[in-house]
């Protein structure tokens, strides 16, 4: 590394560090977490009902071979949470889906599985949640996938997990910016797809979307398509990232909540719940 690099690398890190978004990260999103687990403290302490929910445990419809083991999707399966889930589905009995980016960290992921879980059932597909066009890809392959391998058409679980950091302004091939388009819009669009699959299971079946503390974050929501997509926050001088990370994060959120509704009026003999879960501590893919 030549010494004018070697600046060029500390004059960003000083520009990143002095930057508005920084110290929206540093100051907003501490509070938000210290608010999040003081939420979950006192609940716990004088909450009289209890607030679990039901393992998605393998269903007693399905038997122990392959063909009919029950299958979920994780989306970013490479790293963090995504690849902790997948490992642990893996020995809940679950027939795991890895979805992700890149081919080469979905192979190592799955080589790590295995280590650990001999009897793992895994499958991967590279997919890009900021692509229609990878993720109809996706979906054709998945069902051509069940039906060669005998297996049942459908799914029973998932996970909405797929999200990036970006540091700097970038648009999709539909036109949105990259951080909603994939925290938001891809989970989106991905769900909406695989939703016949997982209403024809035999068993009830659930979708959890994961999102963040940081949606307390945000104050002043705008429900427009400029917003939405996150074409309006390139108007911005400086790409205020954290913000729109916060964006994507309750947008998702209450994406969750109206697909429950939906879906509980819509069938209620056939129920596919829709959960959220809010990540503490996780591995961001940085751009």
């Amino acid at each position: 590394m030549t010494t004018k690099t070697a600046m060029m690398y500390w004059r960003d890190a000083l520009r990143f560090v002095c930057s508005v978004q920084f110290w929206r990260m540093a100051v907003l999103w501490t509070f938000a977490l210290v608010f999040s687990h003081l939420q979950l403290f006192v609940r716990a302490l004088f909450s009289r009902k209890s607030h679990s929910y039901p393992r998605c445990s393998p269903q007693p419809i399905f038997t122990t071979t392959t063909t009919s083991m029950p299958v979920c999707i994780v989306t970013g399966a490479t790293s963090g949470l995504g690849a902790a889930a997948a490992h642990a589905l893996s020995k809940e009995g679950f027939y795991v889906v890895l979805a992700g980016r890149s081919s080469d960290l979905l192979s190592e992921i799955i080589r790590e599985i295995k280590k650990r879980n001999r009897d793992a059932h895994l499958k991967a597909f590279q997919v890009d949640l900021s692509s229609f066009q990878s993720m109809l890809k996706f979906k054709n392959s998945l069902k051509q996938w069940l039906l060669n391998s005998d297996m049942h058409p459908s799914i029973q679980l998932l996970i909405n997990n797929a999200g990036i950091l970006a540091t700097s302004c970038r648009f999709t091939a539909e036109g949105f910016d990259q951080m909603m388009g994939t925290n938001y819009i891809g989970a989106f669009f991905l769900t909406n797809l695989l939703l016949p699959l997982l209403r024809s299971s035999p068993v009830p079946s659930r979708i959890v979307n994961v999102t963040s503390f940081t949606h307390r974050c945000v104050f002043d929501l705008q429900v427009d398509e400029e917003s939405l997509s996150g074409i309006c926050f390139s108007k911005s001088k400086q790409y205020p990232f954290a913000h729109i990370y916060e964006y994507s994060k309750i947008c998702l959120l209450l994406f969750s909540y109206e697909l429950h509704r939906q879906l509980y009026l819509m069938d209620k003999s056939h129920p596919v719940s829709v959960m959220y879960v809010f990540t503490i501590l996780t591995c961001y893919n940085y751009y």
